[in-house]
Formats: structure tokens, C-alpha cells, sequence
């Protein structure tokens, strides 16, 4: 890895993680991920789109700045935050809908409505599942809802690709700049 890719990850990790021993051990990992380059994207991008709070970013940026090509890196990205997103649908699906109805007290009438309104059109909101805070919610509860699968992982592939298509861009207009 070069000192640009190497510094970009040690600034995002020390103000994200000031003077903390787990920051020390991100920041290994990280700069692990970065040195297995693909294999570093695709894991680390998977990751990122479960529940566990971790920036794909910073080691797509570092194997970037590093001298990797454009495409296989926009494929291991896309493709690890797209299975991990569908992780969360399916960890979603493991929910049991009675559970909307014991605990958060909702008419069963309503629950169908929603579910049948999900089934529908809200199947597309899976395109939004690359937002970072709430993506991993909404993966989760359209696997709850028992959202179209096809329609949410087609709107979920697109929303990521377009994602990491807009950060990679990024990262090289930046890098011209420099």
C-alpha cells in the first residue's frame, strides 16, 4: 500500500476510535484487509453491510489508492455488501410475524396490510439498504415482512453497485486533485 492509502486509513481509524485499544486492533485488520487487496474488498464489504459497524470505504480507498483495477474491485464490493445485505433479509425472515402482534400490540388486520403493501411496491425500499445506520433495519424488516425476494435483491444489487460505482468515482477525482 502506498503513504496516501495508508494514511487515509489511519486518519479514519484514529478519529473514529481516539485512543482505544480496539481502535489499535481495527486498524491491524484494516491494513490486512487492504494487503489481501479483492479478497480484502469483498470481506470487508460484507461485513459493512451486516449489522457489525464497519466501513468498507476505508480498505476499498486503501486497495484503490494502492494500484488496483477499477472493475474487479467494484465486482468484490458489490458483491460482498450485496450478500451481506442479504444476510440481514434472511436473518429478518427468522422473525416470526405473531411477534408484531404480542409485542408491539398491532392488529393482525394491519400487519397483513402492511405485509401485503410490502409484498407489493415496498419490496423496492431495498434499494435504500446501502444507507449507512439505518440499511442494515431495512434489510432485516423487509426479511421480517417477507418482502418479493427477487424484487428486493435486484433493488438491493443496483442500490449498492451504484453506490460503490459513486465512491470509487470519487475516490479517483480526488486523487487527480492530489
Amino acid at each position: 500500500m502506498d503513504i496516501l492509502g495508508l494514511s487515509v486509513v489511519c486518519y479514519y481509524i484514529r478519529n473514529t476510535y481516539p485512543d482505544t485499544v480496539m481502535g489499535g486492533y481495527i486498524e491491524v485488520f484494516m491494513e490486512v484487509l487492504i494487503d489481501y487487496g479483492y479478497i480484502g474488498v469483498f470481506i470487508a464489504s460484507f461485513l459493512a453491510a451486516t449489522v457489525l459497524p464497519f466501513s468498507s470505504e476505508v480498505v476499498l480507498t486503501g486497495v484503490l489508492l494502492a494500484g488496483a483495477s477499477y472493475w474487479p474491485c467494484m465486482i468484490a464490493a458489490t458483491l460482498g455488501n450485496f450478500l451481506g445485505g442479504m444476510s440481514c433479509y434472511w436473518l429478518g425472515m427468522l422473525g416470526k410475524v405473531e411477534w408484531i402482534e404480542k409485542y408491539l400490540k398491532m392488529d393482525r388486520a394491519k400487519i397483513d396490510r402492511v405485509q401485503n403493501w410490502i409484498k407489493d411496491k415496498g419490496s423496492w425500499m431495498a434499494f435504500f439498504v446501502f444507507l449507512p445506520g439505518i440499511g442494515d433495519f431495512i434489510a432485516v424488516a423487509l426479511g421480517y415482512l417477507r418482502a418479493n425476494i427477487w424484487i428486493v435483491a435486484i433493488s438491493m444489487f443496483f442500490g449498492k453497485a451504484i453506490r460503490y460505482w459513486v465512491w470509487m468515482e470519487l475516490v479517483y477525482k480526488v486523487q487527480e486533485f492530489l
